[in-house]
Protein backbone atom coordinates (compact mmCIF):
# COMPACT_ATOMS: atom_id res chain seq x y z
CA UNK A 1 0.00 0.00 0.00
CA UNK A 2 1.37 3.40 -0.86
CA UNK A 3 2.21 5.54 2.28
CA UNK A 4 3.64 8.48 0.91
CA UNK A 5 1.72 11.41 -1.44
CA UNK A 6 3.58 13.26 -3.90
CA UNK A 7 2.38 16.07 -5.65
CA UNK A 8 2.78 16.99 -9.54
CA UNK A 9 2.80 20.16 -11.62
CA UNK A 10 0.06 20.27 -13.98
CA UNK A 11 2.15 22.21 -15.93
CA UNK A 12 4.75 20.16 -16.91
CA UNK A 13 4.03 16.81 -14.98
CA UNK A 14 6.95 17.25 -13.27
CA UNK A 15 6.91 15.96 -9.78
CA UNK A 16 7.18 18.74 -6.55
CA UNK A 17 7.17 17.16 -3.29
CA UNK A 18 6.67 13.97 -1.53
CA UNK A 19 5.14 13.73 1.81
CA UNK A 20 5.07 10.69 4.01
CA UNK A 21 1.43 9.69 5.40
CA UNK A 22 0.55 10.12 9.00
CA UNK A 23 0.43 7.04 11.19
CA UNK A 24 -2.27 5.63 13.18
CA UNK A 25 -1.02 7.31 16.59
CA UNK A 26 -0.26 10.74 14.87
CA UNK A 27 -3.90 10.59 13.39
CA UNK A 28 -4.81 10.10 17.21
CA UNK A 29 -2.75 12.68 18.43
CA UNK A 30 -4.01 15.50 16.15
CA UNK A 31 -7.60 14.43 16.80
CA UNK A 32 -6.65 14.43 20.96
CA UNK A 33 -5.15 17.88 20.24
CA UNK A 34 -7.52 19.15 17.99
CA UNK A 35 -10.98 18.26 20.33
CA UNK A 36 -9.15 19.97 23.02
CA UNK A 37 -7.89 23.00 21.34
CA UNK A 38 -11.87 23.58 20.06
CA UNK A 39 -13.07 22.77 23.94
CA UNK A 40 -11.17 25.83 24.68
CA UNK A 41 -11.49 27.93 21.59
CA UNK A 42 -15.53 27.63 21.94
CA UNK A 43 -15.29 29.12 25.53
CA UNK A 44 -13.66 32.25 24.36
CA UNK A 45 -15.40 35.27 23.72
CA UNK A 46 -17.11 36.44 20.73
CA UNK A 47 -15.29 39.15 20.93
CA UNK A 48 -11.71 37.58 20.67
CA UNK A 49 -12.59 34.81 18.20
CA UNK A 50 -13.57 38.08 15.68
CA UNK A 51 -10.42 39.67 16.63
CA UNK A 52 -8.98 36.65 15.37
CA UNK A 53 -10.86 36.27 12.18
CA UNK A 54 -9.86 39.87 11.18
CA UNK A 55 -6.16 39.18 11.66
CA UNK A 56 -7.27 36.26 9.15
CA UNK A 57 -8.22 38.79 6.66
CA UNK A 58 -5.27 40.23 6.97
CA UNK A 59 -3.00 37.26 6.86
CA UNK A 60 -4.67 35.94 3.72
CA UNK A 61 -3.86 39.33 1.87
CA UNK A 62 -0.34 39.89 3.32
CA UNK A 63 0.49 35.83 2.19
CA UNK A 64 -1.50 36.18 -1.42
CA UNK A 65 1.45 36.28 -4.03
CA UNK A 66 3.49 33.00 -2.23
CA UNK A 67 -0.25 31.23 -2.11
CA UNK A 68 -0.97 32.49 -5.29
CA UNK A 69 2.90 30.61 -6.64
CA UNK A 70 1.73 27.45 -4.65
CA UNK A 71 -1.67 27.22 -6.07
CA UNK A 72 0.05 27.21 -9.81
CA UNK A 73 2.63 24.75 -8.86
CA UNK A 74 -0.10 22.15 -7.35
CA UNK A 75 -2.76 22.86 -9.33
CA UNK A 76 -2.36 24.83 -12.34
CA UNK A 77 -4.68 27.61 -11.84
CA UNK A 78 -3.83 31.26 -13.56
CA UNK A 79 -2.16 33.26 -11.26
CA UNK A 80 -5.45 35.78 -11.66
CA UNK A 81 -7.57 33.17 -10.31
CA UNK A 82 -5.54 31.82 -7.77
CA UNK A 83 -4.80 35.27 -6.11
CA UNK A 84 -8.75 35.81 -6.44
CA UNK A 85 -9.27 32.90 -3.74
CA UNK A 86 -6.94 34.79 -1.27
CA UNK A 87 -8.79 37.82 -1.61
CA UNK A 88 -12.36 36.17 -1.70
CA UNK A 89 -11.34 34.27 1.31
CA UNK A 90 -9.98 37.85 3.22
CA UNK A 91 -13.50 38.96 2.28
CA UNK A 92 -15.35 36.60 3.72
CA UNK A 93 -13.46 36.68 6.80
CA UNK A 94 -14.07 40.02 7.36
CA UNK A 95 -18.04 40.08 6.09
CA UNK A 96 -18.40 37.25 9.47
CA UNK A 97 -16.02 39.64 11.65
CA UNK A 98 -18.53 42.45 10.91
CA UNK A 99 -21.90 40.38 11.12
CA UNK A 100 -21.42 37.55 13.95
CA UNK A 101 -22.66 39.41 16.97
CA UNK A 102 -25.63 40.19 15.02
CA UNK A 103 -25.77 36.18 13.46
CA UNK A 104 -24.59 34.38 16.82
CA UNK A 105 -26.72 36.75 18.97
CA UNK A 106 -29.23 35.03 21.52
CA UNK A 107 -32.72 35.19 19.63
CA UNK A 108 -35.50 36.42 22.08
CA UNK A 109 -38.89 34.51 21.69
CA UNK A 110 -41.91 35.86 23.26
CA UNK A 111 -43.57 32.98 25.40
CA UNK A 112 -46.34 34.33 28.13
CA UNK A 113 -44.95 33.80 31.39
CA UNK A 114 -41.49 32.39 30.25
CA UNK A 115 -38.36 33.83 29.38
CA UNK A 116 -37.16 32.16 26.71
CA UNK A 117 -34.31 32.14 23.90
CA UNK A 118 -32.66 30.31 21.44
CA UNK A 119 -28.69 30.51 21.65
CA UNK A 120 -26.47 29.18 18.90
CA UNK A 121 -23.44 27.35 20.93
CA UNK A 122 -20.50 25.79 19.57
CA UNK A 123 -20.38 21.77 18.80
CA UNK A 124 -16.71 20.87 18.85
CA UNK A 125 -14.18 19.87 16.42
CA UNK A 126 -15.28 19.21 12.44
CA UNK A 127 -14.02 16.92 10.17
CA UNK A 128 -13.79 18.97 6.89
CA UNK A 129 -13.12 16.88 3.53
CA UNK A 130 -11.64 19.50 1.31
CA UNK A 131 -11.28 19.53 -3.25
CA UNK A 132 -8.47 20.35 -4.71
CA UNK A 133 -9.93 22.49 -7.62
CA UNK A 134 -10.36 25.83 -4.72
CA UNK A 135 -7.39 24.76 -2.59
CA UNK A 136 -8.07 27.94 -0.90
CA UNK A 137 -11.34 29.01 -0.81
CA UNK A 138 -13.25 25.29 -0.44
CA UNK A 139 -11.17 25.12 2.81
CA UNK A 140 -11.56 29.03 3.83
CA UNK A 141 -15.65 29.08 2.69
CA UNK A 142 -15.89 26.44 5.48
CA UNK A 143 -13.27 27.53 8.04
CA UNK A 144 -13.84 30.83 8.66
CA UNK A 145 -17.81 30.37 9.68
CA UNK A 146 -16.78 27.37 11.80
CA UNK A 147 -13.92 28.97 14.01
CA UNK A 148 -16.26 32.12 14.11
CA UNK A 149 -18.82 30.42 15.59
CA UNK A 150 -16.21 28.78 18.21
CA UNK A 151 -15.44 25.21 16.67
CA UNK A 152 -12.27 23.81 15.61
CA UNK A 153 -11.07 22.42 12.33
CA UNK A 154 -9.68 19.04 11.75
CA UNK A 155 -8.45 19.21 7.37
CA UNK A 156 -8.18 16.31 5.06
CA UNK A 157 -7.68 18.22 1.79
CA UNK A 158 -6.88 16.20 -1.33
CA UNK A 159 -3.26 14.48 -1.73
CA UNK A 160 -2.46 16.26 -4.77
CA UNK A 161 -2.62 20.12 -2.98
CA UNK A 162 -1.01 18.90 0.05
CA UNK A 163 1.40 21.44 0.09
CA UNK A 164 -1.66 23.82 0.01
CA UNK A 165 -3.26 21.92 2.66
CA UNK A 166 -0.05 22.30 5.73
CA UNK A 167 0.86 25.47 4.31
CA UNK A 168 -2.83 26.87 4.92
CA UNK A 169 -2.06 25.37 8.70
CA UNK A 170 0.64 27.67 9.01
CA UNK A 171 -1.30 30.53 7.58
CA UNK A 172 -3.81 30.24 10.64
CA UNK A 173 -1.29 30.26 13.56
CA UNK A 174 0.81 33.32 11.49
CA UNK A 175 -3.07 34.78 12.22
CA UNK A 176 -2.41 34.22 15.62
CA UNK A 177 -5.01 31.65 16.01
CA UNK A 178 -3.92 28.97 18.69
CA UNK A 179 -2.14 25.67 18.06
CA UNK A 180 -4.12 22.80 17.53
CA UNK A 181 -7.08 24.55 16.50
CA UNK A 182 -6.75 24.42 12.92
CA UNK A 183 -4.93 20.54 11.61
CA UNK A 184 -3.86 19.11 8.45
CA UNK A 185 -4.05 15.37 7.91
CA UNK A 186 -1.47 13.81 5.93
CA UNK A 187 -3.44 10.72 4.53
CA UNK A 188 -2.15 8.97 1.24
CA UNK A 189 -4.74 7.76 -0.71
CA UNK A 190 -5.42 4.05 -0.63
CA UNK A 191 -5.95 5.14 3.43
CA UNK A 192 -8.41 7.72 2.91
CA UNK A 193 -11.58 5.64 2.86
CA UNK A 194 -10.53 3.76 6.32
CA UNK A 195 -9.26 6.61 8.23
CA UNK A 196 -12.23 9.07 7.04
CA UNK A 197 -15.10 6.50 8.69
CA UNK A 198 -12.60 5.95 11.67
CA UNK A 199 -13.17 9.80 12.39
CA UNK A 200 -16.77 9.91 11.63
CA UNK A 201 -17.18 7.87 14.27
CA UNK A 202 -14.81 9.04 16.78
CA UNK A 203 -16.41 10.60 19.73
CA UNK A 204 -14.42 13.45 19.70
CA UNK A 205 -14.78 14.64 16.07
CA UNK A 206 -18.46 16.48 16.53
CA UNK A 207 -19.64 16.86 12.56
CA UNK A 208 -18.23 16.89 8.71
CA UNK A 209 -18.42 18.35 5.91
CA UNK A 210 -17.62 17.47 2.58
CA UNK A 211 -16.91 19.37 -0.64
CA UNK A 212 -16.41 16.84 -3.40
CA UNK A 213 -17.59 14.34 -5.75
CA UNK A 214 -21.07 12.19 -5.46
CA UNK A 215 -19.37 8.86 -4.00
CA UNK A 216 -17.21 10.42 -1.51
CA UNK A 217 -20.48 12.70 -0.56
CA UNK A 218 -22.64 9.11 -0.33
CA UNK A 219 -19.90 7.49 1.76
CA UNK A 220 -19.21 10.25 3.73
CA UNK A 221 -23.25 10.64 4.36
CA UNK A 222 -23.51 7.06 4.89
CA UNK A 223 -21.02 7.14 8.24
CA UNK A 224 -22.20 10.30 9.49
CA UNK A 225 -25.75 8.80 9.55
CA UNK A 226 -24.57 5.86 11.47
CA UNK A 227 -22.72 7.77 13.77
CA UNK A 228 -25.61 10.20 14.25
CA UNK A 229 -23.34 13.18 13.36
CA UNK A 230 -24.17 16.14 11.67
CA UNK A 231 -23.08 16.44 8.15
CA UNK A 232 -23.40 19.19 5.38
CA UNK A 233 -22.29 17.99 1.62
CA UNK A 234 -21.47 20.06 -1.21
CA UNK A 235 -21.58 17.69 -4.54
CA UNK A 236 -21.13 17.70 -7.67
CA UNK A 237 -23.42 19.89 -10.26
CA UNK A 238 -24.32 20.53 -13.95
CA UNK A 239 -25.56 23.58 -14.02
CA UNK A 240 -27.60 24.90 -16.83
CA UNK A 241 -27.56 28.60 -18.08
CA UNK A 242 -30.88 29.29 -20.02
CA UNK A 243 -30.34 31.27 -22.79
CA UNK A 244 -34.28 32.95 -23.56
CA UNK A 245 -35.06 34.54 -27.29
CA UNK A 246 -35.24 38.21 -26.05
CA UNK A 247 -31.59 38.13 -24.11
CA UNK A 248 -28.79 40.51 -24.78
CA UNK A 249 -26.39 38.25 -27.01
CA UNK A 250 -23.38 40.35 -26.33
CA UNK A 251 -23.65 39.81 -22.38
CA UNK A 252 -24.71 36.41 -22.48
CA UNK A 253 -21.97 35.01 -24.61
CA UNK A 254 -18.87 37.01 -23.00
CA UNK A 255 -20.45 35.78 -19.86
CA UNK A 256 -21.07 32.00 -21.54
CA UNK A 257 -17.72 31.73 -22.10
CA UNK A 258 -16.55 33.05 -18.80
CA UNK A 259 -18.38 30.94 -16.65
CA UNK A 260 -17.53 27.55 -18.31
CA UNK A 261 -13.75 27.82 -19.03
CA UNK A 262 -13.12 29.98 -15.47
CA UNK A 263 -10.60 27.51 -13.86
CA UNK A 264 -10.59 25.58 -16.44
CA UNK A 265 -13.88 24.21 -15.96
CA UNK A 266 -12.94 22.50 -13.27
CA UNK A 267 -15.60 23.76 -10.75
CA UNK A 268 -19.05 22.54 -9.55
CA UNK A 269 -20.59 25.89 -9.93
CA UNK A 270 -19.26 25.83 -13.99
CA UNK A 271 -22.03 26.18 -16.05
CA UNK A 272 -21.87 23.29 -17.78
CA UNK A 273 -25.12 22.71 -20.18
CA UNK A 274 -25.98 25.75 -21.97
CA UNK A 275 -29.48 25.61 -23.12
CA UNK A 276 -30.80 28.03 -26.27
CA UNK A 277 -33.88 28.73 -27.36
CA UNK A 278 -34.21 28.19 -30.84
CA UNK A 279 -34.74 31.63 -32.83
CA UNK A 280 -31.49 32.97 -31.09
CA UNK A 281 -29.38 29.08 -31.17
CA UNK A 282 -27.63 29.26 -33.78
CA UNK A 283 -26.43 32.87 -33.52
CA UNK A 284 -25.29 32.42 -29.97
CA UNK A 285 -23.54 28.73 -31.06
CA UNK A 286 -21.49 30.76 -33.79
CA UNK A 287 -20.63 33.74 -31.10
CA UNK A 288 -20.02 31.43 -28.46
CA UNK A 289 -17.72 29.06 -30.68
CA UNK A 290 -15.29 32.44 -31.77
CA UNK A 291 -14.99 33.04 -28.22
CA UNK A 292 -13.95 29.92 -27.07
CA UNK A 293 -11.49 29.60 -29.81
CA UNK A 294 -9.77 33.12 -29.12
CA UNK A 295 -8.94 31.82 -25.61
CA UNK A 296 -5.41 31.83 -25.16
CA UNK A 297 -4.42 28.34 -22.88
CA UNK A 298 -0.61 28.25 -21.72
CA UNK A 299 1.80 28.95 -18.49
CA UNK A 300 -0.81 29.75 -15.82
CA UNK A 301 2.33 31.94 -14.61
CA UNK A 302 1.79 33.88 -18.13
CA UNK A 303 -0.34 37.51 -17.49
CA UNK A 304 -1.68 36.41 -20.89
CA UNK A 305 -2.81 33.04 -19.99
CA UNK A 306 -6.85 32.60 -19.81
CA UNK A 307 -7.20 29.18 -18.97
CA UNK A 308 -4.44 26.80 -17.53
CA UNK A 309 -4.27 22.74 -17.68
CA UNK A 310 -6.02 20.66 -15.85
CA UNK A 311 -4.89 19.42 -12.31
CA UNK A 312 -4.09 16.07 -13.35
CA UNK A 313 -3.87 13.22 -15.98
CA UNK A 314 -7.02 11.46 -14.72
CA UNK A 315 -9.15 14.35 -14.89
CA UNK A 316 -8.09 14.90 -18.53
CA UNK A 317 -8.39 11.53 -19.88
CA UNK A 318 -12.08 11.01 -17.80
CA UNK A 319 -12.94 14.85 -19.95
CA UNK A 320 -11.96 13.00 -23.15
CA UNK A 321 -13.92 9.80 -22.91
CA UNK A 322 -16.77 12.15 -21.75
CA UNK A 323 -16.37 13.83 -25.48
CA UNK A 324 -15.65 10.63 -26.89
CA UNK A 325 -18.82 9.00 -26.14
CA UNK A 326 -20.75 11.92 -26.12
CA UNK A 327 -20.18 12.32 -30.26
CA UNK A 328 -20.51 8.50 -30.49
CA UNK A 329 -24.04 9.38 -29.74
CA UNK A 330 -24.61 12.12 -31.72
CA UNK A 331 -23.22 15.25 -30.48
CA UNK A 332 -21.54 17.38 -32.58
CA UNK A 333 -18.58 18.57 -31.68
CA UNK A 334 -17.64 21.99 -33.13
CA UNK A 335 -14.22 23.17 -31.77
CA UNK A 336 -11.56 21.29 -29.42
CA UNK A 337 -12.33 18.12 -28.06
CA UNK A 338 -8.47 16.87 -27.56
CA UNK A 339 -5.54 16.93 -25.20
CA UNK A 340 -3.09 19.21 -26.48
CA UNK A 341 0.23 17.87 -27.46
CA UNK A 342 3.08 18.19 -25.34
CA UNK A 343 3.55 17.58 -21.31
CA UNK A 344 1.63 18.80 -19.11
CA UNK A 345 -2.64 18.15 -18.51
CA UNK A 346 -3.74 20.63 -21.09
CA UNK A 347 -7.32 20.10 -22.91
CA UNK A 348 -8.77 22.50 -26.09
CA UNK A 349 -11.53 24.48 -24.52
CA UNK A 350 -14.20 22.20 -26.39
CA UNK A 351 -17.94 23.10 -27.24
CA UNK A 352 -20.48 20.25 -28.16
CA UNK A 353 -23.75 20.91 -30.12
CA UNK A 354 -26.56 18.76 -30.57
CA UNK A 355 -27.11 17.88 -27.06
CA UNK A 356 -29.88 16.43 -25.42
CA UNK A 357 -30.40 14.08 -22.05
CA UNK A 358 -28.92 10.42 -22.72
CA UNK A 359 -25.15 11.85 -23.50
CA UNK A 360 -22.92 11.72 -21.49
CA UNK A 361 -21.81 15.22 -21.93
CA UNK A 362 -25.48 16.34 -20.57
CA UNK A 363 -25.97 13.64 -17.93
CA UNK A 364 -22.89 13.78 -16.02
CA UNK A 365 -20.92 16.81 -14.36
CA UNK A 366 -17.88 17.43 -17.16
CA UNK A 367 -15.47 18.96 -14.84
CA UNK A 368 -13.44 20.71 -17.39
CA UNK A 369 -13.23 23.11 -20.83
CA UNK A 370 -16.13 21.23 -22.46
CA UNK A 371 -19.87 23.34 -23.13
CA UNK A 372 -22.48 21.48 -24.08
CA UNK A 373 -25.26 22.97 -25.99
CA UNK A 374 -28.69 22.03 -26.09
CA UNK A 375 -31.30 24.02 -28.16
CA UNK A 376 -34.88 24.33 -26.06
CA UNK A 377 -38.21 25.44 -28.84
CA UNK A 378 -39.71 27.73 -26.08
CA UNK A 379 -39.63 28.25 -22.52
CA UNK A 380 -41.49 25.40 -21.35
CA UNK A 381 -39.25 22.97 -23.15
CA UNK A 382 -35.92 24.82 -21.81
CA UNK A 383 -37.68 23.80 -18.47
CA UNK A 384 -37.59 20.77 -19.57
CA UNK A 385 -33.71 20.57 -20.37
CA UNK A 386 -32.90 21.80 -17.35
CA UNK A 387 -34.27 19.73 -15.24
CA UNK A 388 -32.96 16.79 -16.77
CA UNK A 389 -30.13 16.20 -14.51
CA UNK A 390 -29.70 14.36 -10.91
CA UNK A 391 -28.15 17.16 -9.77
CA UNK A 392 -29.41 20.78 -8.61
CA UNK A 393 -26.61 23.16 -7.56
CA UNK A 394 -27.50 26.23 -9.33
CA UNK A 395 -28.96 27.93 -12.42
CA UNK A 396 -28.10 31.43 -14.50
CA UNK A 397 -30.89 32.61 -16.74
CA UNK A 398 -30.52 35.38 -19.47
CA UNK A 399 -33.56 37.58 -20.85
CA UNK A 400 -34.40 40.94 -20.93
CA UNK A 401 -37.47 40.36 -18.65
CA UNK A 402 -36.87 39.40 -15.22
CA UNK A 403 -40.41 38.29 -14.76
CA UNK A 404 -39.68 35.73 -17.51
CA UNK A 405 -36.70 34.41 -16.48
CA UNK A 406 -38.00 34.36 -12.62
CA UNK A 407 -40.54 32.19 -14.19
CA UNK A 408 -38.15 29.72 -15.73
CA UNK A 409 -36.18 29.56 -12.49
CA UNK A 410 -38.93 28.89 -10.32
CA UNK A 411 -39.40 25.68 -12.44
CA UNK A 412 -35.96 24.52 -12.42
CA UNK A 413 -35.18 22.97 -9.12
CA UNK A 414 -31.99 23.77 -7.71
CA UNK A 415 -30.19 25.94 -4.41
CA UNK A 416 -29.87 29.01 -5.98
CA UNK A 417 -31.20 31.56 -9.44
CA UNK A 418 -29.14 33.63 -11.37
CA UNK A 419 -31.08 35.95 -13.67
CA UNK A 420 -28.55 37.93 -15.97
CA UNK A 421 -25.63 36.93 -13.91
CA UNK A 422 -23.28 34.11 -13.41
CA UNK A 423 -22.88 31.69 -10.81
CA UNK A 424 -21.19 32.95 -8.22
CA UNK A 425 -20.85 32.09 -4.38
CA UNK A 426 -20.62 35.13 -1.98
CA UNK A 427 -20.63 35.44 1.35
CA UNK A 428 -23.51 37.34 2.28
CA UNK A 429 -26.01 34.35 0.58
CA UNK A 430 -25.94 30.84 1.61
CA UNK A 431 -24.51 28.50 -0.90
CA UNK A 432 -25.75 25.04 -1.62
CA UNK A 433 -27.37 22.72 -3.68
CA UNK A 434 -30.50 19.45 -4.00
CA UNK A 435 -30.82 16.13 -5.53
CA UNK A 436 -27.34 15.14 -5.93
CA UNK A 437 -25.68 18.10 -5.64
CA UNK A 438 -25.87 17.69 -1.48
CA UNK A 439 -27.49 19.15 1.61
CA UNK A 440 -26.96 22.19 3.70
CA UNK A 441 -25.63 25.49 2.80
CA UNK A 442 -22.26 27.26 3.67
CA UNK A 443 -21.66 31.17 4.11
CA UNK A 444 -24.03 33.81 5.27
CA UNK A 445 -26.22 33.26 8.31
CA UNK A 446 -27.12 29.35 7.21
CA UNK A 447 -23.56 28.61 7.01
CA UNK A 448 -22.23 29.77 10.50
CA UNK A 449 -25.12 28.27 12.21
CA UNK A 450 -24.90 24.90 10.64
CA UNK A 451 -22.26 23.50 12.63
CA UNK A 452 -23.57 25.14 15.85
CA UNK A 453 -26.01 23.81 18.58
CA UNK A 454 -29.21 25.83 17.94
CA UNK A 455 -29.79 25.45 21.98
CA UNK A 456 -33.47 26.20 23.75
CA UNK A 457 -33.33 28.01 27.06
CA UNK A 458 -37.01 28.05 28.93
CA UNK A 459 -37.04 29.81 32.18
CA UNK A 460 -39.91 29.78 34.95
CA UNK A 461 -39.32 32.41 37.44
CA UNK A 462 -39.10 30.22 40.69
CA UNK A 463 -40.97 33.37 42.79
Amino acid sequence: MTTSITTYNPCTGEPLQTYESWTTAQIDEAVQAGHEAALDWGKQPLSERVAAVRSLADELRRQSASFAKLIMAEMGKIEAEAAGEMEKSAVTALYYADNADRILADEAVRIDGVDAWVSYEPIGLVLAVMPWNFPVWQVMRFAIPAITAGNGVLLKHSPNVTGCALALEQLFLDAGLPKHLITTLVVAEPEVPAVINGLIEDDRIAAVTLTGSNRAGAAVGSAAGRASKKSVLELGGSDAFVVLDDADLDKAVAAAVKARFHNAGQSCVCAKRFIVSKPIANEFTTRFVAGTKALIVGNPADAATQMGPLARPDLRDALDGQVRRSVEAGAVLLTGGKAVEGPGNFYEPTVMANLRPGMAAFDEETFGPLAAIAVAEDDADAVRLANATPFGLSLSVWSASTERALKVAKGVTSGAAFINAITASDARVPFGGTRKSGYGRELAAAGIREFTNARTYWAVSAA
